[in-house]
């Protein structure tokens, strides 16, 4: 980048994500990749549920092909989370990703710890189970659950109910971004093969994956429309760089039921919940960014 972050701007990150599940996740990662605010301490690939029986391994071979595109293979430490839910509240599902959590969150480091989650809270909450003392030295941003006030179905929930409702009644710091808001990260086709599609390896790669994806979901009756796309987990890279601190409500955090929805309790501890993101700030942030990859003789 043509430009420099002070150091005490810069905060350390980890990345949680189901990166094989769909085509926004990788949009989200590569633009984190790129925001020099961002010290990445590690990528975890997630897994997605019952759409597949290998989903971590699957996201962590995603993750290490994109660091590969941008010629980054071996800049990061990228480890597979947890490759099912948690059985219970009480369980954690061990893996390299819940250790990677609370290896760094216990570390001596002035800079604020921030962990991303694309995809379910399963990792958070087994590193939480393995060890509590994580929760006042982390920030936990969720791209998932359903809308408020009542909440409703949504994927990453879907993929660990449990685990959310121990990251939802633990003390944890919680960033969340429910469906109705990340859903406001709307993209024409025609706008990434623009502004994606011509800038580098993975510039190629993010646009031609997504369209891929578009084309083998023609079937389906709501979702995808045709000729637009949701980058819905990428409000998970800009609200580190910017946290909109207009643009959410400090709320009693939720009790969870089974069907999603949503239980309010007055005395439950407070959570940050967004009411909207600035889906301008997002794409041309990651647009620029992308573009002085690409051409840094630009620069």
């Amino acid at each position: 980048m043509p430009f420099e972050v002070p150091e005490q701007k810069q905060i350390r990150v980890i990345i949680n994500t189901d990166a094989k599940c769909e085509a926004d996740d990788q949009y989200a990662i590569v633009h984190a990749i790129l925001s020099p605010r961002l010290k990445i301490k590690g990528i975890i690939g997630a897994h997605f549920g019952t759409r597949s029986s290998t989903g971590a391994e699957d996201s962590y071979q995603e993750v290490l092909h994109l660091l590969d595109l941008m010629h980054m293979k071996d800049k990061f430490r990228v480890v597979k989370g947890a490759n099912h839910k948690i059985p219970d509240t009480l369980t954690p599902v061990s893996s390299n990703g819940a250790d990677l959590i609370i290896e760094e969150a216990m570390k001596d480091d002035p800079l604020p710890l921030f962990v991303t989650f694309q995809g379910p809270l399963t990792d958070l909450a087994s590193a939480y189970l393995k060890e509590p003392r994580i929760a006042e030295r982390l920030t936990a941003i969720w791209i998932g659950g359903g809308t408020y006030p009542d909440g409703d179905v949504e994927f990453n929930l879907s993929n660990d109910i449990e685990a959310a409702q121990v990251v939802f009644n633990s003390p944890i710091h919680v960033w969340q971004v429910p469906k109705n808001v990340y859903d406001m990260v709307r993209v024409g086709l025609a706008e990434l093969a623009v502004k994606v599609r011509p800038y580098g390896e993975i510039g190629k790669y993010l646009y031609e994956y997504l369209i891929q994806h578009n084309m083998k979901n023609g079937d389906r009756p709501q979702w995808p429309k045709g000729e637009i796309w949701v980058l819905g987990d990428s409000p998970a890279t800009s609200l580190l760089l910017d946290d909109q601190a207009f643009d959410y409500d400090l709320i009693e955090a939720p009790n969870i039921h089974s069907d999603m929805s949503y239980q309010h309790k007055a005395g439950n501890r407070k959570i940050r919940v967004y009411r909207s993101v600035d889906s301008r700030f997002i794409l041309e942030d990651f647009y620029a960014k992308l573009s002085l990859f690409a051409n840094p003789q630009g620069c």
